[in-house]
């Protein structure tokens, strides 16, 4: 697997930025089949830092209802990584 493919998007939402702002960890939303070691490796890559701990969420799918129609969520995989204290990384924020 790429390390681009391992790396979706960054999570970008309150809690995320006081966990970057207090402990340094940043949070991805990663390939559902990607382990810890792999998220290590494309982060070191991708952003030139050296990564201390990675923990994973792994989300499962909500059965929704619309009217009389039901569907499922898309499972999702999160990744939060901690940093060495001096490295940081730097993305732009949508709007």
């Amino acid at each position: 697997m790429n390390v681009y493919d391992i790396i979706k998007k960054p999570v970008v939402t309150e809690k995320t930025e006081l966990l970057r702002k207090e402990y340094n960890k940043y949070t991805f939303e990663v390939h559902p089949k990607a382990n810890k070691i792999e998220i290590k490796k494309a982060v070191e890559a991708i952003f030139n830092v050296k990564v201390e701990d990675v923990a994973t969420i792994n989300k499962k799918p909500i059965t929704k209802r619309h009217g009389m129609r039901l569907y499922k969520t898309q499972a999702k995989k999160k990744a939060i990584v901690k940093l060495a204290k001096e490295n940081t990384i730097t993305y732009s924020k949508e709007v």
